[in-house]
């Protein structure tokens, strides 16, 4: 008797189950003038509340499954009949996300099959409308995140005027692995750089498709943050996106003088990863479960130098005339640090750090900043991120700026978001987190709801909501005309002898002078003559 209704039981879960995934895919607000024709097929999405009309879950590439793991993306064959496009695809093979961190936004789905695209397109936008087109390319160190994170939607933005593009790319070893084996069965006689090859693949797949959906294909502007900037700096000096944007606006990220590796050093982490699963070949890699090699210890994958996505390190492109002349807003935010020398407790503790990062130049860095402050703390935070990521931001406006003619404007993020009291994250102390990394993506993105999907993490002001407006606002002005300023705002041209950047705050939006630019300029010369 138990066993039986054990089976009943199980049976209405299945059909309830059943009941739920047929509702889910019922689509109850079609857009008016659907479907749309694509390369591969025709798309139908629909309306949100909003008006805004949706795409989600668009194929642009072929799944890169079995032969096709770690080969560049492929045309994606077409299909007959309507592809529904109104749920979120899975996102690309990567560890998940605990509920109790800063940034959780619900779970998704994973899988390989993972190279797809969301579209946001305003209410009224129709073929021919020739909107700004801005393409999202996310962050996560190449080895997390995903076009379908609330805190990256484009619904807000494309209220604004744009159509909003959020492009998926393979990360961690389905994007970034290189190995001898495929470099031998290459054309190119190299591997690794998939995930870059994605973002040129999806970009093409945007020239050849944005159009039917309102967009203006000569009008795109790429976007992103930490490894999605990284990703921007990258397809500038990468010859297989040559042609395919317009305009740069990057948040906290940069591979110019930083942050690449040399090819030599990304393949030794293809050999160590078949050590430890213990693969004859890469055949024998090719069949291993995907998830086996997020369980990989001590071997991660980034971008590389390879010769083919990437010919030559970034500055060096930029001496060649080898890069994209475009024009840019790049920045970064005010407590985000990416050496050690934020941890030191004690000025002698910071001076021995530093001297191991810079040598004999240490003291003459170090005399910019006050040793002997009050608020130590605030010192080695300051001294941190310049030697960081405000160097690797700076050192991209001095590589347009001396070999290019288009602006660059600058910024630094220093709002620390208003949490809500009592609130605790597993990977955040509001207490002391400042103005982080990856800040300034709500305000710019105009997604600050999103940070209050579960549990309410901040109480959100008339002053933030006013700095929102104010970002998210030059966004899309410079989506528009490649010129940021609007509303009054009064957003200088980066000039080598005049280094003026905007600061975003909750009490102002003004322009400073570049915060301990001297100390960097000698990191600059350090790099540029290794």
């Amino acid at each position: 008797m138990f066993r039986l209704s054990m089976i009943a039981a199980t049976a209405l879960a299945a059909s309830l189950a059943f009941a739920v995934s047929v509702q889910a895919q019922i689509v109850k607000t079609p857009i008016p003038g659907d479907p749309v024709e694509t390369s591969s097929g025709h798309v139908a999405g629909k309306v949100l509340d909003s008006g805004v009309r949706a795409y989600f879950g668009v194929p642009f590439a072929e799944p890169p499954l079995r032969e096709l793991r770690w080969q560049p993306p492929q045309p994606r064959a077409e299909w007959e009949g309507i592809y529904n496009t109104d749920r979120f695809a899975p996102e690309c093979m990567q560890t998940l996300r605990n509920s109790n961190i800063n940034h959780y936004f619900g779970e998704e789905s994973l899988s390989e099959d993972c190279l797809y695209l969301n579209i946001w397109a305003p209410e009224d936008a129709e073929p021919g409308a020739d909107l700004p087109v801005v393409v999202w390319i996310y962050g996560g160190g190449f080895n997390v995140g995903s076009t379908n994170m609330a805190n990256y939607s484009g619904e807000q933005l494309a209220q604004r005027g744009v159509v909003y593009v959020a492009l998926s790319y393979r990360l961690g070893a389905m994007g970034f692995m290189a190995h001898p084996e495929l470099a031998a069965e290459s054309d190119t006689g190299t591997s690794g750089n998939y995930g870059l090859m994605d973002q040129a693949f999806g970009l093409q797949w945007v020239q050849d498709n944005i159009e039917a959906f309102g967009g203006d294909a000569g009008n795109v502007t790429i976007v992103g943050q930490s490894a999605g900037s990284m990703s921007l700096s990258a397809l500038q000096v990468s010859p297989l996106a040559d042609g395919l944007f317009h305009k740069i606006f990057g948040m906290s990220g940069s591979l110019i003088n930083a942050f690449a590796s040399p090819y030599e050093q990304v393949e030794s982490a293809g050999l160590r990863a078949q050590e430890q699963l213990g693969a004859a070949d890469i055949e024998e890699m090719r069949a291993v479960s995907a998830d086996r090699f997020l369980d990989l210890e001590g071997v991660r994958f980034g971008i590389g130098i390879d010769g083919h996505v990437l010919p030559e390190p970034g500055w060096t492109a930029f001496q060649s005339g080898n890069f994209a002349d475009v024009p840019m807003v790049i920045g970064y935010t005010k407590d985000e640090t990416f050496n050690g020398l934020a941890g030191a407790q004690n000025a002698d503790e910071l001076r021995t750090r530093a001297q191991d990062m810079f040598g004999e130049d240490t003291d003459d860095i170090l005399a910019f900043y006050d040793l002997q402050a009050a608020d130590f703390r605030r010192t080695a935070v300051d001294i941190s991120r310049d030697m960081s990521m405000a160097s690797a931001v700076r050192d991209w406006a001095i590589a347009q700026t001396t070999y290019g003619d288009s602006p660059v404007y600058a910024y630094i993020y220093s709002r620390t978001q208003p949490y809500t009291e009592g609130v605790t994250f597993a990977d955040h102390n509001p207490a002391t987190v400042g103005a982080y990394h990856t800040v300034e993506v709500p305000y710019f993105l105009d997604t600050l709801d999103s940070l209050n999907m579960f549990r309410e993490t901040r109480t959100w002001t008339d002053a933030d909501l006013e700095l929102r407006d104010r970002s998210a606002g030059a966004l899309v002005a410079f989506a528009q005309t490649g010129d940021p300023n609007v509303d009054g705002l009064d957003w200088p041209v980066y000039e080598l002898d005049d280094e003026r950047l905007v600061e975003f705050d909750i009490d102002t939006v003004d322009t400073i002078e570049w915060p301990n630019h001297e100390a960097m300029q000698i990191v600059h010369e350090q790099r540029i003559n290794q």
